[in-house]
């Protein structure tokens, strides 16, 4: 049986769907691709604010319902475009080993960024984390794939993108020698939910899909990023939030900010490494970051 693996057919995502097929054909069994085009892909060059078109779940709807319609049979996301009400005929089979999930400016460094400078990103999140460092800087929308975005860094200042994109594409050294950038950390640029991170999906029911992806679920990624999607899912939305959380061994950073970005929370807890009583600690840290911030 070969396995379809619907994907989104820009160079990232193919690159990653292409790697999921690679591990599992070592496994012994073959796939193809299958391109499918979201509505994210749709509205990519018209420079319109991707919160403002339905936020997290606009890159992952489509492929998810190639799987459900049955002309796939996996669907593979990068996780931080997964939203956590996922369908309930569908499962999430595998987490991918996590790649370096930092965000980066690329074309300058935070310090080294002129008075007023402006930097391109389309996330909220960074827009008001970027804010609280550097409250100066101004903002513009960046969309497009990797390349298109490359194109866009303003003259005197940057965009922000995540490390692992550039890992994907492995042209991590050629950026940075190119156009210079700046590794964020992620203690105080708390990245995205899942960045880094390959998900994959299958039919709850598909029993041969399950067994495959089985393989190549990688069980501390799988473990840090349901941690980070528990905090996600108590706020009850996606990208329209400016929000983030990053596990990694015992330690949860949490980020979310309101809506005016006047108002943050930025805050690390402790894990036990037991999973629901680490999920059940980010639900609460959750509630009283929402409290706290009054968002909504």
């Amino acid at each position: 049986m070969t396995l379809r693996i619907a994907t989104r057919g820009s160079a990232q995502a193919t690159t990653q769907a292409g790697a999921v097929a690679q591990a599992l054909e070592a496994s012994g069994f073959p796939c193809e691709l299958v391109i499918v085009e979201t509505q994210g892909d749709r509205t990519q060059q018209l420079n319109v604010p991707l919160h403002s078109i339905g936020g997290q779940g606009v890159f992952t709807k489509e492929i998810q319902n190639a799987v459900l319609d049955g002309r796939a049979d996996l669907a593979v996301h990068s996780a931080k475009d997964l939203p956590t009400d996922t369908h309930p005929d569908l499962v999430i089979g595998a987490f991918t080993e996590r790649r370096t999930p930092n965000d980066a400016l690329i074309g300058a460094t935070l310090a080294g960024l002129p008075y007023r400078a402006t930097v391109a990103t389309g996330s909220v999140r960074r827009r008001a984390q970027l804010r609280r460092a550097r409250p100066d800087l101004t903002f513009a929308e960046l969309r497009g794939n990797i390349g298109r975005r490359l194109e866009q860094i303003p003259e005197g200042g940057a965009i922000v993108m995540a490390v692992a994109a550039l890992e994907v594409l492995g042209i991590v050294q050629d950026v940075a020698s190119t156009h210079g950038w700046d590794v964020l950390d992620p203690i105080e640029f708390v990245p995205a939910i899942g960045q880094g991170c390959v998900a994959v999906e299958h039919r709850r029911s598909d029993r041969v899909a399950a067994e495959a992806v089985a393989a190549i679920d990688h069980a501390a990624t799988r473990a840090a990023v349901m941690v980070e999607r528990a905090f996600l899912g108590e706020l009850g939305s996606g990208c329209s939030l400016p929000v983030g959380a990053y596990a990694r061994g015992s330690r949860l950073n949490v980020f979310l900010a309101s809506e005016e970005h006047d108002v943050a929370v930025s805050e690390t807890i402790d894990l036990t490494g037991d999973p629901e009583t680490d999920r059940e600690a980010a639900r609460e840290v959750a509630r009283e970051a929402l409290a706290t911030v009054n968002w909504g």
